[in-house]
Formats: C-alpha cells, sequence, structure tokens
C-alpha cells in the first residue's frame, strides 16, 4: 500500500524540545510522556501561561510555559492540540517553517460540520495542512488516547511495543515524528500522504479501539469516550497496524455526537 514501518528505530532527533500548543487531555498527556522520556517541553494555551502553574509544577523542570506565538519561536516540532474546529486560529505567520503535529480529529455536531470533509473531498488534516501553508503538517496521536499513551510506552526492541500511524506530504518531516515517537518508546508506521489519514480517524479499526480492546457492544458515544479514557491500553504491533489500515474502507467522516 506504499506504507512503511519506521524500522531504523531513530532516536536521532534534531531537537530535544518539543512545543505544545494546547493543554487538554492530548497535550497534557503527551507533555507527561515527553518529560518522563527525557524530553524538555514549552507548553502552551489560549488563556496565557498563567493558567499553566500547576501543570508547568507537576510536569518537572524540563518543562515550562510560554504564549503559542513563543512556543512557535523557539521550538521547530510543535504539536497543535487544539480542536479541529479551531485550527485556522492557529498562527500562519508563527508556524511557518515548523513541523506541526496534527492530532485533531473532525467532530461532528448540529452546531459545526465542514461539508467538504463530509462529502470525503478532503481529510482534516489536508485542511490543517492548507491553513498552514508554509508548514510541514504530520497527523500523529490522533488514534491513541491520553491514557494508553501513558501506559504502553515500552524500550526499543520490546516484543509487545506498541505501534502508532503517522501520515505526512513531507517525508523529513515523517522522519522527525517518526524519532519522537520512538524516544517516546513507540514504534511509528508511516502510512503516507494526508490524503490518506482518513485510514486511522474516527470511525476505523485503528482510532482508540486497537489501543483499548473492543469496547461492550449499544454504547452512545458519550459512553464509548468514557471506555476510552478509562480502559486499559492493549499493546498495537506495527504488523497489526498495517493489517488493519490495508483492510479499512472509507465511511462518514468524523466522530458524531
Amino acid at each position: 500500500m506504499g506504507w512503511r514501518q519506521n524500522t531504523e528505530r531513530r532516536t536521532d532527533m534534531s531537537t530535544s524540545t518539543l512545543g505544545i500548543i494546547g493543554t487538554g487531555s492530548v497535550g497534557a498527556g503527551v507533555a507527561r510522556r515527553a518529560v518522563d522520556a527525557g524530553l524538555h517541553v514549552v507548553v502552551s494555551n489560549s488563556r496565557g501561561p498563567e493558567t499553566l502553574t500547576e501543570l508547568v509544577a507537576s510536569l518537572g523542570t524540563n518543562a515550562r510555559a510560554a504564549t503559542p506565538s513563543e512556543v512557535a519561536r523557539t521550538t521547530d516540532v510543535i504539536l497543535a492540540a487544539v480542536p479541529f474546529a479551531a485550527h485556522e486560529q492557529l498562527s500562519r505567520a508563527d508556524l511557518a517553517g515548523k513541523i506541526v503535529i496534527d492530532p485533531m480529529n473532525y467532530v461532528v455536531t448540529d452546531e459545526w460540520r465542514r461539508p467538504e470533509l463530509d462529502r470525503d473531498e478532503l481529510t482534516s488534516s489536508e485542511l490543517v495542512q492548507r491553513h498552514l501553508a508554509d508548514s510541514k503538517v504530520v497527523k500523529a496521536f490522533h488514534s491513541i488516547g491520553s491514557p494508553q499513551t501513558n501506559q504502553l510506552f515500552r524500550d526499543r526492541g520490546a516484543a509487545d511495543r506498541t505501534a502508532l500511524p503517522l501520515h505526512g506530504d513531507h517525508p523529513e518531516a515523517n522522519k522527525e515524528v517518526a524519532a519522537l515517537l520512538d524516544a517516546l518508546g513507540f514504534d511509528a508506521v508511516d502510512l503516507g500522504p494526508l490524503a490518506g489519514s482518513w485510514r486511522t480517524e474516527p470511525g476505523t479499526p485503528l482510532y482508540a479501539s486497537a489501543y483499548v480492546g473492543e469496547p461492550p457492544t449499544a454504547l452512545t458515544p458519550a459512553e464509548w469516550v468514557a471506555f476510552v479514557q478509562a480502559a486499559p491500553g492493549v499493546p498495537l504491533s506495527a504488523a497489526r497496524l498495517e493489517e488493519l489500515a490495508a483492510a479499512t474502507e472509507r465511511g462518514p467522516a468524523g466522530f458524531r455526537w
């Protein structure tokens, strides 16, 4: 299918500092895993650094708070952990030339939807790349819950090491994010361009359930989210990830409440 596992198991990241915009469950969860793995993090949100005192204190001396603009100025790899509905608020100028990791997912509500996604004309990450035209967008951390991110990491070579998918249109940026995943304790499977990222989005076998096991039947969307947030992590190998990706068929876009 044209994708490849990160078989080099690289740890030669070009930076030891990860920038994070957005400190909800995804941003805070990746920040915790990064600090525990020995990286430095610079965290930010829309409310200002003064609101991040408690988070930074919990993360320790390898973390500091900043504004989103300062994160963009001082780091080269940035996790944009904001709601997809707010992605156009990300600063194009500040993020120009940066690798931007996109963990966002399209959430369909009665109040907000994107017709071009509903028609399967684009993926949500292609819209993020369109907005951040001068950045290198890599979709990652979108298919695994924050609790599982901090449970399933393993040393390189472990028999039960979990793999995470990534998508991107810039090979060197994909390699850099694969190296980050390796440093955090995960194998990476590069599934190719952003146009194919529907294979790991909500509604597919690789979205969340692959890392927690099969949920009970007949759950409401809210109950399903609660199950994923509370369930213990289940390892997923790179080989199994590739099998699921190859077998996935495109369905309706987005997570639907």
